[in-house]
């Protein structure tokens, strides 16, 4: 788990190799499989939300912090626009939830086949070397 630019986040799945930025320096490690969720997401507890993309920024890292060893039980999709709902053996669940116009902001990467799953008007895509629309 790792914060991108703004409130973005991804979650890396599977074996973790290491990263180099541009610029030389290490960078976050990539799994063969990620979520990234640019905006509008929460991260849910038992019985409540434990932060979201809106919260203050200082309950993020002790809330990031509890998804980084958990294991994914389950990932599946809801709603008319498809959004995405991450479990977690935990009992936590990261969760996109878009509130602006258009369509849900999440991309699920697999990096072993060079393809990734996101929402491209108002329909599941499947897009890269396996393109096609879902």
């Amino acid at each position: 788990m790792w914060r991108g630019y703004g409130s973005a986040i991804f979650l890396e799945f599977g074996k973790l190799r290491p990263m180099t930025r541009m610029d030389g320096k290490r960078g976050n490690p990539q799994g063969e499989m990620s979520l990234m969720v640019e905006w509008s997401w929460r991260i849910e507890g038992v019985r409540s939300i434990l932060c979201g993309s809106w919260s203050d920024e200082p309950l993020w890292p002790k809330t990031f912090a509890k998804l980084k060893k958990a294991k994914v039980n389950e990932v599946s999709l809801f709603g008319r626009l498809n959004e995405v709902d991450v479990k977690l053996d935990n009992k936590i669940h990261v969760v996109s939830f878009s509130t602006i116009e258009g369509y849900p902001q999440w991309t699920i990467f697999n990096r072993t086949a060079d393809s990734w799953l996101t929402v491209r008007n108002g329909s599941l895509s499947l897009e890269g070397s396996a393109r096609r629309k879902l």
